[in-house]
């Protein structure tokens, strides 16, 4: 009786595991190579925002101190994400965010309720080449706490303002309205003047610093979960024991003249940079 043949030569059922092989070998290769790419591709975007001449030379000249660049990259930031700026002050860093997510991302700033925040507008309103894209929104008492539509945000940031919701009475009502406004797996980035951990925390933050323990307390209460922490913003010559508060350090320089080289020499605060989550499988449940 006839031996039967294989359906396929030896030779080519080699060459075809061989290809497969070499198949899967490219995939595995090329998946890193498009990730770094589009990591650059996003680092150049953001470096672009951070160094546009448009840009007033006296907020560049902080750069220096408020890192925005490394400081963004650790919260993880991407261009096409909807972001919650929380109280931006004068816009110091809307004035990154607004042009780095204009094209692909949607950017929120939640501004103290009442005239306080009447400078910010102003300005967005002013260049709606720049800012036309931003919305504004309320944070504040007696009842401003929607600062996005809720589950709408993939991060939310604010920068050294942990103390002024202490001085007012509210801040377990930010957090909880962050957490609110964020997606599941969102993220919210805290950087805070940071106080001395071994001296007790003035619930009113008076002198401007906050406890970094407290600080992640507040947080972890609210839902939140401490991911990661930075010394990007440290400053080890801050010895936080000024006659001004943190106030006394540039840029307020509070005491005018006094001592003026010699806290112009420690430089600007010493700040606790968090990474918190919110957890996704904990968030229906706090919704």
């Amino acid at each position: 009786m006839e031996k039967a043949r294989p359906l396929f030569p030896a030779s080519a059922v080699r060459l075809a595991v061989a290809c497969a092989f070499l198949i899967l070998f490219a995939l595995q290769t090329t998946a890193p190579r498009a990730e770094t790419a589009k990591q650059a591709s996003r680092a150049a975007a953001l470096k672009a925002a951070v160094d546009d001449p448009a840009r007033p030379p006296q907020e560049r000249a902080r750069d220096r101190y408020r890192h925005p660049m490394q400081t963004l990259q650790f919260f993880g930031i991407k261009p096409d994400m909807t972001v919650v700026e929380i109280w931006p002050g004068a816009g110091w860093y809307t004035d990154i965010l607004a042009p780095y997510l204009e094209a692909n991302g949607k950017l929120y700033t939640a501004v103290p309720p009442g005239p306080r925040s009447d400078a910010y507008r102003k300005k967005i309103a002013g260049d709606p080449k720049l800012y036309g894209d931003v919305t504004i929104t309320q944070l504040g008492p007696p009842d401003h706490y929607e600062v996005a539509p809720a589950g709408s945000a993939d991060m939310v940031v604010t920068f050294r303002n942990v103390h002024n919701w202490l001085m007012g009475g509210f801040a377990p009502e930010v957090f909880k309205a962050m957490y609110k406004a964020l997606k599941p797996g969102g993220i919210l980035g805290v950087e805070e003047h940071r106080g001395n951990p071994k001296l007790p925390q003035d619930p009113k933050g008076s002198n401007g610093y906050v406890r970094q323990d407290y600080v992640i307390g507040m947080a972890e209460k609210a839902g939140f979960h401490l991911m990661s922490k930075s010394e990007i913003n440290a400053n080890p010559k801050d010895t936080k024991d000024y006659p001004k508060g943190v106030w006394t350090l540039p840029p307020t320089l509070r005491m005018g003249n006094v001592d003026r080289n010699k806290y112009l020499a420690i430089g600007e605060s010493d700040r606790m940079t968090l990474k918190f989550v919110k957890p996704i499988h904990l968030a229906a449940e706090r919704q």
